[in-house]
């Protein structure tokens, strides 16, 4: 079973930090076993290409997109599509991340369209779900979470569904105020999304308040495919050091 390591930088690095750190990232890989540790970065929009172009030789590392539209053009000023981010070198596309449900009207409906457009031309959709703090305290987290995948999947073949990503970020947990979720917080909410998308979606991912003293931990929670990392990511070495981590736990599993 593949393990996911995944970074999304959010609004952060230049073209050169971007560069930078992608570089680095080749050089660690280069010549060195990963087994079935899948990494991949998600960086901004105007560094897609160069971090694409600086990996070319280091196939196994996917590229994606922070955000991508459901149609393929038009008059969408600000906006950019699949195809778009497709032809920059993206291989995948993050959708519904709680900060874009709250500050750009992200719903359902638009999350949905975007899976689907995705999935359409060939790119892997990076599904974010996860519930607010006063869900969980009033004891609603399983129920949030697995309402927004089936209305963010809604109507997907098999197939197709076997080619989707979800990543559970409890907005509790996640940014730079978000508390470090302990694993008895996170095995209803697996339990339950693994009872209803394992084995039938190309992994369960966990992100928040991911750090190199927690990922060993969270990677042995039941069906969790892998890690969807913030700051820590954001920094190469941890970066490196959370892979490192993920492949001592993928060669260390039955």
């Amino acid at each position: 079973m593949t393990v996911w390591i995944g970074t999304s930088w959010k609004m952060n690095k230049t073209l050169s930090e971007a560069t930078e750190w992608a570089g680095g990232l080749a050089e660690f890989l280069a010549g060195r076993q990963l087994g079935e540790v899948q990494p991949f970065v998600i960086p901004p929009a105007t560094a897609i290409a160069a971090v694409a172009q600086t990996l070319r030789e280091e196939p196994r590392v996917l590229v994606g997109a922070q955000n991508a539209h459901w149609e393929d053009a038009g008059a969408w000023t600000g906006e950019v599509s699949v195809p778009q981010v497709a032809d920059a070198g993206a291989r995948i596309v993050e959708i519904g991340h709680s900060e874009r449900r709250e500050h750009f009207g992200e719903t359902d409906e638009t999350v949905r369209a975007k899976v689907a457009a995705t999935l359409a031309h060939g790119l892997v959709p990076l599904l974010c779900i996860g519930e607010p703090a006063d869900v969980k305290d009033a004891g609603g987290s399983t129920a949030h979470v697995l309402e927004q995948a089936a209305r963010a999947l809604e109507g997907l073949e098999a197939e197709q569904l076997g080619r989707v990503l979800i990543a559970y970020e409890p907005i509790w947990a996640i940014g730079e105020h978000g508390r470090p979720a302990g694993v008895a917080e996170l095995e209803e909410p697996f339990a339950a999304l693994g009872g209803a998308y394992g084995h039938r979606v190309a992994g369960l991912l966990y992100g928040g308040s991911v750090n190199l003293d927690n990922a060993a931990q969270l990677l042995g929670i039941a069906h969790v495919d892998g890690l969807f990392v913030g700051r820590t990511a954001w920094r190469l070495e941890g970066y490196l050091r959370l892979l490192e981590i993920a492949v001592q736990h993928a060669t260390a599993r039955p």
